[in-house]
C-alpha cells in the first residue's frame, strides 16, 4: 500500500490544492517499510490527483480539500481521509492501526478569496 500525506515541516499541510510536498509512505503488513518526501514540481489543484496516481498512491491523508479535488481523487481511485492535522508520521501510524481521526465530510474553509468556480478546485 502506498500512502501520501500533504506535508510541511513534519506536519500535515492544511490545503491540499496548494501542497508543495507530499510525504509518501510504503506500507506492508500494517507497518511503514519506506518513506520519502517528494515535491509537486509546482503542480496544484486539479493536477495533484493525477500526480498522486502517477506515483502509485492508494490513500491520501490531508487537511482541507475542496469538492473538485475530492472528485478527482475518486476518479483516480485514491481513497482519502481529510480534516486531519498534526504530525504526518503519527497520522500514518494511526491509519495503519485503524484508528485515524478524520472528517468524513471535509469542507473547503481555508480562505476568504474564491477560486474560479467556487471552492471546488481543491
Amino acid at each position: 500500500m502506498r500512502i501520501a500525506v500533504t506535508y510541511e515541516d513534519g506536519n500535515i499541510f492544511q490545503h491540499f490544492g496548494k501542497t508543495q510536498d507530499f510525504r509518501i509512505y510504503d506500507a506492508e503488513d500494517g507497518a511503514v517499510t519506506h518513506a520519502q518526501t517528494i515535491g509537486t514540481g509546482g503542480k496544484g489543484h486539479g493536477m495533484l490527483a493525477g500526480f498522486l496516481k502517477d506515483e502509485g498512491v492508494d490513500v491520501l491523508i490531508c487537511g482541507g480539500i475542496g469538492a473538485g479535488a475530492q472528485e478527482a481523487l475518486n476518479d483516480a481511485g485514491i481513497k482519502f481521509y481529510a480534516g486531519v492535522s498534526g504530525d504526518a508520521d503519527e497520522a500514518v501510524k494511526s491509519f495503519l492501526a485503524g484508528n485515524l481521526s478524520y472528517d468524513p465530510s471535509p469542507v473547503c474553509e481555508h480562505h476568504e478569496h474564491h477560486h474560479e468556480g467556487g471552492c471546488n478546485n481543491g
